[in-house]
């Protein structure tokens, strides 16, 4: 069977983002005050095969864990939907 996972990965809260930063300052250079914080993280796609969802969550946590993120400074949340 086919899924498709939409993983988010974002800064943990704790965590100075330096990229978040630079826009939430720049946003303000271009008059838009109204916002007052940015958190800058990754989107990733990922397409795979799996026997069932379980199995699928099983595949995306591991390469979430050992390879997508950083785990020291990051956290994700993933949402899977099975493809016909």
């Amino acid at each position: 069977m086919k899924f498709v996972a939409e993983i988010d990965i974002m800064p943990h809260k704790e965590l100075l983002d330096p990229q978040g930063k630079a826009v939430s300052h720049n946003l303000k250079n271009i008059n838009i005050q109204e916002v007052s914080d940015v958190r800058i993280g990754k989107h990733i796609t990922l397409t795979l095969e799996a026997e069932t969802e379980e199995a699928a969550r099983e595949i995306v946590d591991n390469a979430c864990r050992k390879l997508l993120a950083n785990l020291i400074m990051e956290t994700f949340t993933f949402e899977l939907s099975a493809q016909e």
